[in-house]
């Protein structure tokens, strides 16, 4: 997979995330806008997004009861139950959102799957991914079993560093 060449812009209040990104993948080019809504534990209860793309503009709302049922567009969505967190193709900010949950030791794995929402169709599927402690801000990532990266945090639990992905600029 060639590196994504683009940005994000994320604005952080209490039990919300909101962004924009807008990137050219693989040639394609799409600008997301997102709303996160989170609970107390850092679980995703809610997600609204909108992308414009060349195929023109989409909006999705993936919502979660708490319990580990999910609706997407307000119908059920049986495939996602179990998941607890939502991960946004199009931003690296919502890699923020498990390991805030984590308190692992090194090297122990820890299987994440997420609702994963696609960047240029906005389709929603379950991702099935771990993260790996490897010392106080870095994680061995892994998703669908193909994709590797170790994943750099600050002391907030920030993405830095997400190698090929996103690198904060400051």
């Amino acid at each position: 997979m060639d590196a994504v060449d683009g940005f994000e812009v994320v604005h952080f209040a209490p039990g919300r995330r909101r962004g924009h990104t807008s990137a050219v993948e693989d040639g394609q080019p799409y600008a997301v806008r997102y709303e996160i809504t989170l609970d107390d534990g850092w679980r995703t209860r809610a997600a609204r997004v909108w992308s414009d793309t060349i195929a023109g503009p989409r909006e999705v709302t993936v919502a979660s009861d708490g319990e580990g049922h999910w609706t997407v567009d307000g119908a059920p969505a049986p495939h996602l139950d179990g998941l607890v967190d939502v991960d946004l193709e199009a931003s690296a900010c919502t890699n923020t959102l498990p390991v805030h949950r984590l308190t692992v030791t090194a090297d122990d794995v820890t299987p994440l799957p997420a609702v994963y929402v696609r960047a240029l169709d906005l389709s929603v599927v379950r991702l099935d991914q771990t993260y790996r402690r490897l010392d106080g801000h870095r994680f061995a990532y892994t998703s669908d079993g193909d994709f590797s990266a170790v994943l750099t945090y600050d002391d907030a639990g920030l993405v830095v560093d997400y190698p090929g992905i996103a690198r904060r600029a400051f």
